[in-house]
């Protein structure tokens, strides 16, 4: 099946939310490479999976809590890069989330990210908590590694797992040049002939979604700054391909729980789905159309790559946020070759 037969629609500005994204949240293959990816960042994986409940009512409101949050991860994870730029010297980040779906606690995790002087790598773990972990209750881990060249990142291996009370399942993606050599997902999904096919073609020239998590700013001046904001990316996560672009908004100053007190840029991000979906999603059709999520983005010292520290996003329960608690994040000595 392909595009032109079954394109997404975005919605119009100012549209109604979708009431019931019940389909979405039940369907979880589509999402549990997302959960996985934003254990560190979200920390709900897995709360897109099938969700029991005694009674219809109940099982309802269930799914659609789990399927509004897990929309929130699918668009926190949706994080660009502003093309291959130098990352620049060399920084570590130890950082903490909370993600709530008005107001209410739903899942915690935990991110972190070294940069050094040719390589770096990113892994996070989390999972639900509070009231939805009575009801989805899921875990996740996710990791990336790749070189350092000329002063940029070079994606080359990916993996996420994930784990409800229904199923387990992990992808892994090698990446070379930019390029996927392969990957893979088990168990293996069956075949949805609704699903946009993805092509050799659409495996070429992207970044797996946790290194896209690590946004670059290219220039010499402050990297927190509007110009942050600039550019798109094409993304490839073992199942969906996808292309993001960011649109500045703000400048803000925040203060965490621990570690970070300083400036924030605030971005738009807009989600194009390219192959690899299912069109007729309410999940997609919303979030293709959605113009008001934003993330506010945090540098990592030492370098110019900026994280995600906040993103918000309105779902039909409520208001979905994604927040670190803790930020702790020094520059790193560069290495130095020994000498005679």
């Amino acid at each position: 099946m392909s595009k032109e037969k079954n394109p997404v629609v975005p919605a119009k500005k100012g549209a109604n939310v979708p009431r019931d994204f019940s389909d979405f949240a039940q369907k979880d293959a589509l999402f549990a490479p997302i959960m996985a990816e934003m254990t560190g960042i979200a920390a709900i994986s897995g709360m897109a999976a099938h969700v029991t409940m005694k009674t219809k009512l109940p099982a309802l409101a269930a799914r659609t809590m789990a399927a509004s949050v897990a929309a929130c991860a699918l668009l926190a994870s949706l994080v660009l890069c502003a093309g291959v730029q130098p990352a620049a010297a060399q920084g570590k980040l130890e950082a903490q989330y909370d993600a709530s779906l008005a107001g209410i606690l739903v899942g915690k995790g935990a991110w972190n990210v070294e940069i050094g002087d040719d390589s770096y790598a990113a892994s996070s773990v989390g999972g639900t908590s509070g009231l939805l972990k009575s009801i989805a209750n899921g875990s996740g881990a996710g990791e990336a590694q790749g070189r350092v060249v000329a002063g940029a990142l070079v994606p080359a291996y990916y993996k996420a797992s994930t784990t409800t009370s229904k199923k387990s399942e992990t992808i892994h993606i090698t990446i070379a040049g930019g390029n996927v050599k392969e990957f893979g997902i088990d168990p293996e999904p069956p075949v949805d002939a609704d699903r946009v096919p993805v092509t050799d073609a659409h495996k070429k020239g992207v970044l797996d979604p946790m290194t896209a998590s690590l946004l670059r700013v290219p220039g010499t001046g402050d990297p927190v700054s509007p110009e942050a904001c600039r550019g798109s990316a094409s993304v490839f996560d073992g199942r969906l391909r996808y292309d993001l672009k960011l649109d500045y908004k703000r400048m803000e100053t925040v203060k965490s729980d621990r570690g970070y007190a300083g400036p924030v840029v605030v971005c738009a991000v807009y989600f194009l789905p390219i192959a690899g979906y299912i069109p007729d999603r309410p999940v997609i059709k919303y979030l293709a159309g959605a113009r008001n999520i934003e993330i506010a983005f945090a540098p990592i010292a030492g370098t110019r790559v900026l994280v995600p520290y906040r993103m918000v996003i309105p779902t039909p329960l409520g208001t979905a946020m994604l927040e670190a608690t803790q930020f702790l994040t020094q520059a790193t000595p560069p290495h130095v070759a020994k000498t005679q």
